[in-house]
């Protein structure tokens, strides 16, 4: 059969696609309940933007795997048991503390939270995934997902994700993922999920 000429074509990020990749996840977290929870409102885009620019680039990319789908406007970006991110932490962790302001300790509340709630033995992590608004309901959150998720399944591990979006959940569990908790984040901050997909 011949290949979907329609299928979006997912391939590995470039450093031609950052600037696309960072604004495609700067907008799909401008209103997300997590990231208004533990970043400061005022120039809140512009914060979100420099948050993700520093995972993207600085983890990510590094440290991780990264694809993207439709020119961008799509991206995935995952933590992988591969590289200890903990070098790219220690340097940018204060940075990231920065960029949330006056929502700092909201921020290490949460952290604290999930903690105990996430894989203890080595897993692909997903550390972040948008699609423009615009290109949503095309099939690109799945297409740039998939490449993830098979890879941590081919190499015998866990996939890992939380989201604070009720939505999401019935998303992610067509990827084959379950719930492992389902928490209330501190200070008021939204409930959250923490999902899991074993490698079959």
């Amino acid at each position: 059969m011949p290949p979907n000429q329609d299928a979006p074509v997912v391939r590995p990020i470039t450093n031609a696609d950052i600037p696309a990749a960072v604004d495609t996840l700067t907008r799909s977290f401008a209103d997300y309940p997590f990231t208004r929870h533990v970043i400061a409102a005022d120039s809140h885009e512009d914060r979100i933007r420099r948050f993700q620019e520093l995972c993207l680039t600085r983890i990510g990319m590094v440290y991780g795997r990264v694809w993207v789908a439709d020119a961008g406007r799509a991206v995935a970006v995952w933590a992988t048991p591969d590289q200890d991110p903990s070098p790219a932490f220690a340097e940018i962790g204060p940075l990231l503390g920065d960029l949330t302001g006056d929502r700092a300790a909201a921020y290490e509340s949460a952290e604290e939270t999930v903690a105990p709630y996430r894989p203890q033995e080595p897993a692909w992590f997903l550390n972040t995934v948008g699609v423009t608004p615009e290109a949503q309901g095309r099939g690109l959150g799945t297409a740039v997902l998939t490449p993830g998720i098979e890879a941590a399944a081919r190499a015998g591990y866990p996939a890992f994700l939380e989201t604070s979006s009720e939505r999401n959940v019935a998303f992610y569990e067509r990827l084959g993922f379950k719930v492992t908790a389902e928490i209330l984040l501190p200070d008021s901050g939204p409930r959250t999920w923490c999902m899991r997909r074993d490698p079959r």
